[in-house]
């Protein structure tokens, strides 16, 4: 008997992990709690259970004898959800409510990585207006501007003047636009250099890398528009050297894994260091204490590993082994609808898309209309993955997927990967 799986969160992340964990080979059975109809297309069973309704989540695992979950957004990480499931005799992958602090408190993870010596850049914490902007005065531009708490990945302002910092202190202090996220706010230091995505799996106290990703935050091409969720990434980024890769490794993954553990909040699941490549080596943008949006998209793919197994034996205290094919590139871009981030129009009509064996379509903000046909139903829509020799061959193959596409009421990036190219 295989095991059986449930995945809890509705996006094209969830979809990535559902569908790495099917084709492993070890999952008999995996359900998404609550997914959507786009994930059907793979055979992936859904249930419609609100990921933040926990106690409905441990009788659906209870009643129907599954082995484990796995937990793919931040928000039940950080109401405790691992916790509960815990109280309840269940294993669930993902940090419980303490640890998952690293991602919903940018001043828990500044303090923390000050305390330990881990690189990121100089920074201030405020929880009043007139304080802030008095050091944002004093400070100068670029500076960074963050919403302590949970903003979904819009609550950072990238300001290259003092006027759009101090615009963005009253979003959060006056307008309340992240709500209980923006009582508090960090402003940082900016950092000049290429980000990357370092993904591992960890069990409290040792830790297993994945690739690296780059996402494109900007909502249009060259890097315009407002930050978004992510609107596409690619693995490997070749323009950040492996000795970098190698540094983040020692200098950070290796001594947050181990201060969390030190520190009595040990860290088990999905370690996401959003870092950048600076002058005076890698550095920490943030952490995040799940899979990342849309990397897991093209990282996972690249796993040659069964992805359940390793999970178990972190579950079971045992050793895993993930293997990963390093030879090609994935790359994957995101199809919003109109008006994303800001003011979403929902209803677009999604076409039937074919892929081939080398590249997949992950599902996210769809849903079914009367007729049983399925329209956009949030921002971001669906993400066409591929994996090809080159990032160029890469570019040229998921293009000439979107190109052809009817994508009336939706829009998407051209350059995904052209940071590489340069």
């Amino acid at each position: 008997m295989g095991q059986k799986v449930l995945v809890i969160g509705s996006g094209a992340r969830e979809h990535a992990i559902a569908h790495a964990l099917q084709r492993g080979g070890s999952v008999e059975e995996v359900t998404v709690a609550p997914g959507n109809p786009g994930m059907e297309l793979d055979g992936i069973r859904t249930t419609h259970i609100a990921q933040s309704n926990h106690a409905a989540l441990i009788d659906f695992m209870k009643d129907n004898g599954y082995d484990w979950a796995f937990v793919g957004p931040e928000v039940p990480l950080i109401e405790g959800i691992v916790d509960d499931f815990a109280a309840a005799g269940l294993k669930a992958f993902g940090p419980n409510r303490a640890a998952a602090q690293i991602e919903g408190s940018k001043d828990f993870a500044k303090q923390l990585m000050e305390r330990h010596g881990i690189p990121t850049a100089a920074y201030a914490t405020f929880d009043a207006l007139e304080p802030a902007v008095a050091y944002v005065r004093e400070h100068g531009a670029p500076i960074v501007v963050k919403a302590d708490g949970l903003a979904a990945g819009k609550g950072v302002t990238v300001a290259m003047d003092v006027e759009t910092a101090v615009d963005a202190l009253d979003d959060i202090f006056v307008d309340h636009r992240f709500g209980n996220a923006g009582a508090k706010v960090v402003i940082e230091d900016f950092l000049e250099g290429q980000e990357f995505s370092l993904m591992s799996f960890v069990n409290g106290t040792e830790f297993w890398p994945m690739p690296i990703s780059q996402d494109h935050k900007r909502a249009y091409d060259g890097d315009e528009g407002p930050n978004t969720g992510g609107m596409g990434a690619y693995s490997p980024v070749p323009q950040i050297p492996q000795s970098v890769v190698d540094e983040a490794i020692e200098t950070i993954v290796r001594p947050t894994v181990q201060a969390m553990a030190d520190e009595g909040t040990p860290f088990t699941g999905i370690l996401y260091a959003g870092l950048i490549a600076t002058a005076d080596g890698p550095k920490v943008i943030e952490f995040n204490a799940r899979f990342g949006d849309p990397e897991t998209e093209v990282v996972l793919p690249k796993l040659t590993s069964d992805l359940a197994t390793g999970i178990s034996a972190i579950l079971d205290g045992e050793t895993p082994e993930f293997t990963w094919d390093d030879d090609r590139v994935t790359l994957g871009v995101v199809l919003a609808a109109d008006g994303y981030p800001t003011n979403v129009v929902k209803g677009a009509k999604i076409p039937a898309i074919d892929v081939d064996e080398d590249s997949h379509v992950y599902y996210a903000g769809v849903a079914k209309d009367e007729a049983g046909e399925l329209v956009a139903s949030s921002g971001r829509v669906l993400f066409v993955e591929t994996s090809a020799p080159t990032i160029k061959d890469a570019q040229d193959k998921v293009y000439a997927i979107i190109d052809a596409l009817p994508t009336e009421g939706m829009f998407y990036r051209h350059d995904i990967g052209f940071k590489a190219l340069k």
